[in-house]
């Protein structure tokens, strides 16, 4: 007897907080932060969007109603990616 194939890996990624700060990314067994500062497309936009959050690739994150891909290494070092939304 074979087994059949798993179904579709779940992402493992979800937004833990949301203040008026900044939004709290976990993923696995890290939780990263990230500042409107750093981060502007999330600051204005409705809580919808920014919850719906997947990972396409790991420690890559995509927010598909925002239009935003951002990588763990861009929220851990935000200084080496200065490139900001207007």
């Amino acid at each position: 007897m074979s087994s059949r194939p798993r179904g579709t890996t779940i992402s493992r990624v979800e937004i833990t907080n949301i203040s008026s700060h900044g939004v709290w990314v976990l993923t696995g067994d890290k939780e990263l932060f990230m500042s409107y500062e750093d981060f502007p497309w999330f600051k204005d936009a409705p809580i919808r969007k920014v919850v719906n959050v997947e990972e396409p690739t790991p420690g890559n994150f995509y927010w598909p109603e925002l239009d935003v891909d951002v990588g763990i290494d861009t929220i851990e070092h935000p200084d080496r990616f200065p490139l900001k939304a207007k």
